[in-house]
């Protein structure tokens, strides 16, 4: 089989088993909507630059609670059995991609709950979309990976946060900055940069990650 076909094969025992734990995916959509109808009570009234950072806050903690359990889930025993059928690149991959579908959703979802309660301060909404896409794609696979490491150890989720935050900080702060332009927060020519800089950060991630992941598989 080849390595796109395990992928697509793998992909595939990700969506059936998170379908499987409906409860884990609900438990997670409550988390951000509790979330943005909490901040609503509290703040009432939510500024442009407030609504800004509070997207990415929620984005960045459901990410985590959503992405963890990636490795956590599955036993010693499963990990050896996949250890003996499939190519490791093909697991890690697999699980980034269903990440990065499960964090599009998450970032609707978060994004609508905010329109709905905060109203609409963007004005260019591609641009936000395609904020929200790299996004995904960075915290997808930066914590992908790093949940990987964290399921070696006895306390998965602290070593997640410990191991995750000293990393997504760059990205955290361009997408920040990348949103800001599509509310009209920044004036300027960044964008592009900002862009290309994203891209290029979730491309060194996902490279680390193909280069080291095979070592802590046969770890």
């Amino acid at each position: 089989m080849s390595l796109w076909s395990e992928i697509w094969f793998l992909l595939g025992k990700e969506v059936k088993l998170e379908w499987r734990q409906r409860h884990a995916l609900s438990g997670i959509l409550l988390y951000v909507l509790s979330t943005v109808f909490i901040v609503f009570i509290s703040f009432q009234q939510i500024s442009p630059q407030l609504w800004n950072v509070l997207f990415w806050i929620i984005m960045l903690f459901a990410s985590i609670n959503a992405v963890v359990k990636s490795f956590v889930q599955e036993s010693g025993n499963r990990q050896l059995y996949y250890y003996q059928l499939a190519n490791p690149l093909a697991i890690l991959l697999s699980k980034t991609l269903y990440n990065i579908l499960l964090l599009l959703l998450l970032g609707g979802l978060n994004a609508a709950a905010l329109l709905l309660v905060a109203g609409n301060p963007l004005e260019d909404p591609g641009l936000f979309v395609l904020a929200v896409v790299l996004g995904s794609i960075g915290f997808s696979v930066t914590f992908t990976f790093i949940a990987a490491i964290a399921a070696k150890t006895s306390n998965s989720s602290t070593m997640m946060t410990i191991l995750g935050f000293p990393v997504i900080i760059p990205v955290l702060l361009v997408l920040v900055n990348l949103s800001a332009h599509s509310i009209g927060l920044l004036q300027g020519s960044m964008i592009r940069d900002d862009i290309i800089m994203l891209a290029g950060i979730d491309l060194l991630l996902l490279g680390l990650g193909l280069v080291l992941f095979p070592m802590l598989w046969r770890e």
